[in-house]
């Protein structure tokens, strides 16, 4: 998330800087109504936090100006001056909210999410993409992705995807080639590991007739059908080390030979493979070519699990509901405030597609057009991540002292100790996540 913070007081400016960097927020400050006016034409904010008296153009000025220029996004008003006029006029010329100072920061901050997931669901509502790619979400981390995607797609550059089951790997590879310039050529995916070990070969490089008992013509190689287009090598990592070898030739030579066959036949298809597993330690344990992945890790698109990237779940989640919906026929549109705080303090240990199975269910199960957080089946899975002993296969009997302790320490250190959203995540307020802290003597 990235906001725009202005404000003639430098000492504001610099507090609400710090405090949003703290809460994992980007924050560019202006001094004035022009300098704001001036970054909103060069930057895309998500939240303005604007003060209402400045010299020169004021907080309202700039208001004006935003909603003649067209922008859309939420905008905090500010003010030392705690008259019910200057609330009542900020928000009629198109202030979301106002705040009066003195402020508590942590305040301003909730303010702020609240607003922004609320203009992402209202674009949902509206049919209104975030963009117009699959890649739902503007979290840093998504940005992020998005930016190498733009960077990267116009070349045929091979590209490796990684990261958990479903994180969106094929979404991601869909986009870079839809982004390229061989978005008018077909698109090829095929799941190495979903395919028998004695048919795989024949599935990507094709066969002549006769090439093998059972080949009565001639069978054309998902390499040959992906001409002109991308061919999507999904979890890259299952694949058989004896077809690594001609795998590595293909990317080297550009060329194939189908099974049977003698002529070596050109292959102008751009290659993306992805895995959910960590190539580096297949090496190391010798079940993968080291020449294969460094020819496969040209590009390398790592995706951050559901859990790392939590405000991205209101938008994800009301895009999710407005598809089956529309699919299932039904008239469910959205989510009780109940039902989304549920859905952020989930692990996601199956990610977006986890999301979207727990949606379908609750849409399924809704008895009114807003889901509930009681429509929300949220039970984790009996094959729990972290919690689990494999050592000679007995479970270790944890005391509930020591379970909470370890909970604590995990949030804590998937936040990097940020106490707020630690404590967001398991559900207590951060003066019981404090207390806590204090109880257990845990030291980051």
């Amino acid at each position: 998330m990235r906001i725009l913070v202005c404000d003639d007081e430098e000492n504001i400016r610099n507090l609400m800087k710090r405090f949003l960097s703290m809460e994992g927020i980007d924050a560019d400050t202006a001094e004035n109504g022009l300098s704001a006016e001036r970054m909103l034409r060069e930057n895309p904010y998500e939240a303005v936090l604007i003060d209402l008296r400045m010299p020169g153009l004021s907080g309202l000025d700039v208001i004006r100006w935003m909603r003649a220029e067209g922008f859309r996004i939420p905008v905090i008003m500010i003010s030392a001056h705690g008259d019910i006029t200057d609330a009542v006029t900020a928000l009629k010329q198109g202030a979301q909210d106002y705040i009066v100072k003195p402020f508590d920061p942590e305040e301003v901050v909730i303010r702020i999410k609240s607003l922004v997931e609320a203009e992402g669901l209202r674009r949902i509502a509206e049919n209104e993409r975030p963009d117009d790619s699959g890649l739902i979400g503007e979290s840093p981390e998504m940005l992020s992705i998005k930016r190498v995607i733009a960077k990267i797609a116009p070349s045929q550059a091979t590209v490796l995807i990684t990261g958990e089951s479903g994180t969106g790997k094929e979404v991601v590879a869909r986009e870079i080639h839809r982004q390229s310039k061989l978005a008018s050529g077909p698109f090829v995916a095929i799941n190495i590991g979903g395919v028998p070990e004695n048919l795989l070969e024949s599935e990507l490089f094709g066969y002549e007739k006769g090439a093998f008992t059972g080949a009565v013509q001639r069978k054309t190689g998902l390499f040959e059908l992906a001409a002109g287009g991308t061919l999507f090598l999904d979890e890259i990592g299952d694949m058989p080390l004896a077809l690594q070898v001609k795998i590595l030739r293909v990317l080297q030579e550009r060329k194939i030979i189908r099974l049977g066959g003698t002529e070596p036949i050109p292959i102008n298809a751009r290659i993306i493979a992805a895995t959910n597993k960590e190539l580096e330690k297949l090496v190391l344990e010798g079940t993968f070519r080291e020449d294969l992945f460094y020819r496969l890790n040209v590009v390398r698109i790592q995706l951050p699990p559901l859990r790392d990237r939590r405000s991205d779940i209101p938008v994800l989640a009301a895009y999710i509901v407005s598809r089956y919906s529309r699919e299932m026929g039904t008239k469910v549109t959205g989510f009780t405030p109940e039902a989304l705080e549920a859905l952020k303090n989930h692990s996601f240990f199956g990610n977006v597609r986890e999301l979207e199975n727990i949606i379908e269910r609750a849409i399924i199960f809704a008895d009114s057009d807003t889901i509930d957080a009681d429509d929300l089946d949220l039970r984790a899975s009996s094959v729990h991540h972290g919690t689990e002993n494999k050592n000679e296969g007995n479970s270790v009997c944890l005391t509930l002292r020591d379970a909470e302790k370890m909970v604590i320490i995990q949030s804590l250190q998937r936040w990097e100790g940020n106490r707020t959203q630690a404590a967001r995540e398991l559900g207590i307020s951060r003066r019981t996540l404090i207390s806590k802290i204090q109880e257990y003597a845990i030291e980051l």
